[in-house]
């Protein structure tokens, strides 16, 4: 199948899905009386500030665990998560470079090129 008909078809795919989780949904909310969706509000009402506050207390230590990694520099493994340093990674002015290139080329044997990669996005 053309790469083009497969990404429509995933389209389509993606679409359905949608479609079915809101029919699952429009069901739910027909046997839901208005007096459990009172209670589901109320429910989500009480727990939304603890939710909140632990949200922010786990951002808040998130940040502080990466700095103290990157000062450490190692990763640091705890009983169920890790906190995984990573190297710097250089970068280079690659329009530089090449234009460097056309009156160095002798530089051009140190010249990698990776893998091309692929990501789904959507159109538009």
């Amino acid at each position: 199948m053309i790469t083009k008909l497969k990404l429509d078809r995933l389209a389509e795919l993606k679409a359905e899905r949608v479609l079915l989780m809101s029919k699952k949904q429009e069901l739910m909310d027909s046997v839901l009386t208005p007096g459990i969706v009172t209670q589901l509000a109320a429910i989500d009402e009480e727990f939304a500030p603890g939710i909140g506050a632990i949200t922010s207390k786990a951002a808040e230590l998130e940040v502080r665990i990466k700095e103290e990694v990157i000062v450490h520099g190692e990763t640091i493994k705890g009983n169920l998560l890790q906190a995984v340093w990573s190297k710097a990674r250089t970068s280079w002015d690659t329009k530089g470079l090449n234009g460097y290139l056309v009156n160095n080329p002798e530089l051009n044997q140190f010249k990698k090129i990776g893998k091309p990669s692929v990501s789904i996005r959507k159109v538009g």
